[in-house]
């Protein structure tokens, strides 16, 4: 626990006081919740509003008042409010998350138990997942902050994919990203439509790497220590709808919004039209849990739109479809979506789209000018991670380990040993290396 507060704090002593200060006040309001007692529901209330208000005033206060002042001016009044310009702790939306789930999973239990600080202080300040997820709910891991075991077996499966989590984002993130950053920050207007195409497509690459290359590196140092944390990630560049991307895709934020935010709307038990706006709500604030721009609230009913189509019959038609046409599909919905999530001007993001397609310069910057040997080597790795072969390769280096368990165990260490070493190379050249998660 003191490790991970002290792991935390290096980003910011001010940050690790707001830190503490919510991991203490989220104890107190657990342990009233706890006892079981007639106020344990308006605990549950308050400690619900707290939270939510600590991530609206360090998050969204600056986006709210800039959007009222338009609004005014809009209705011709004399009056502005002042800008308000607040630093974003780190991962605060991750922490805040992980103790709104801890009180709802404190009020839901059956077989109530007292809290300890030290435990709920771990549970938040976990450093494997502190500041980039996957965010971990407290029925999944308090157990094993209670008993946990640490075996050389997990330590050394752990040690395995953080290397792979490390691999995904220093070599093929970070790529892709530079890749993505140098046609993405060009006007719309100087692309021809294939190098927008390009962009788009490396900015896909770039944020699913990067995700699950932190949830990767998260879940191996979580095993070494003797925690399982769940996955994040399931091959969300295979799906075949939008309803499928999102079971696959960053899957403890959708599964905690369908936990503790649609299932208690009324989720579908009711009439379809209470079920069309509970998907709106659960969507438009995955949007804006991601940031605070109209972009990302875009983003987030652009994809919740889609799903409700997909549950009005578009699902069936897909089921009906050759599989390559609907992945086509939901690939083609997913990057349009991708444009609205790494371009925070609307406008901007729209030019960006025409130009996808077909309203490119004719005389604009060709793929080949953002392209080299390196950077097409790491697309097609990207495009090989990304698909179901690592699955099938799983698969038959399982079977070749049944038969040759010392040889298939030789083979992996050294592709990980090249993996790592190709790391820290990159590492202590200077690479690109942007981290995206500041804004969550």
């Amino acid at each position: 626990m003191f490790a991970s507060l002290l792991f935390y704090a290096w980003g910011g002593v001010t940050d690790s006081l707001i830190l503490i200060g919510s991991i203490l006040l989220n104890h107190l309001i657990a342990n009233q919740i706890g006892k079981g007692t007639a106020s344990a529901k308006g605990w549950l209330k308050a400690g619900l509003i707290i939270n939510v208000l600590v991530i609206v005033v360090f998050k969204y206060l600056g986006f709210i008042t800039e959007n009222l002042n338009l609004a005014l001016a809009g209705f011709g009044a004399d009056v502005t409010l002042p800008a308000v310009k607040i630093r974003l702790p780190l991962g605060i939306s991750f922490f805040t998350f992980q103790q709104m789930s801890m009180l709802w999973d404190v009020y839901r239990e059956k077989e109530r138990q007292k809290l300890k600080l030290a435990e709920s202080a771990l549970y938040v300040s976990l450093f494997p997942q502190l500041i980039a997820g996957p965010i971990v709910r407290y029925h999944d891991i308090i157990d094993q902050i209670r008993n946990r075991t640490v075996t050389m077996d997990r330590f050394h499966s752990g040690v395995q994919r953080f290397i792979l989590g490390l691999f995904r984002k220093v070599i093929i993130a970070n790529t892709c990203a530079a890749l993505a950053d140098a046609i993405m920050d060009q006007p719309a207007t100087d692309l021809s439509t294939a190098t927008a195409w390009l962009g788009a497509f490396a900015y896909a690459m770039q944020i699913y790497f990067d995700f699950a290359g932190y949830s990767d590196m998260a879940i191996g140092i979580g095993r070494m220590l003797g925690f399982e944390l769940l996955e994040n990630f399931n091959f969300p560049y295979i799906s075949t709808s939008i309803k499928e991307f999102w079971r696959r895709w960053h899957i403890s934020l959708s599964s905690w919004f369908r936990d503790y935010l649609y299932i208690p709307l009324g989720g579908n038990r009711n009439s379809q039209l209470s079920t069309y706006r509970n998907l709106f709500i659960v969507f438009f604030l995955t949007g804006l849990w991601h940031g605070a721009t109209w972009s990302f609230v875009l983003w987030g009913l652009f994809h919740g739109a889609l799903i409700v189509v997909e549950r009005l019959g578009f699902d069936r038609v897909l089921d009906r479809m050759p599989k390559p046409l609907a992945w086509m599909y939901a690939m083609l919905v997913v990057l349009i979506g991708w444009v609205f999530f790494r371009i925070e001007s609307i406008e901007n993001a729209f030019g960006f789209l025409a130009v996808m397609f077909g309203s490119g310069s004719v005389d604009g910057m060709v793929p080949l000018q953002f392209l080299d040997r390196e950077r097409v080597a790491v697309l097609i790795v990207a495009i090989i991670f990304s698909s179901s072969l690592p699955l099938l390769l799983a698969e038959r280096m399982k079977r070749i380990g049944d038969r040759l368990p010392v040889l298939t165990e030789l083979l992996t260490t050294l592709a990980l040993l090249a993996m790592f070493l190709l790391c820290v190379l990159y590492e202590n050249a200077g690479s690109y290396n942007p981290f995206i998660y500041f804004r969550f």
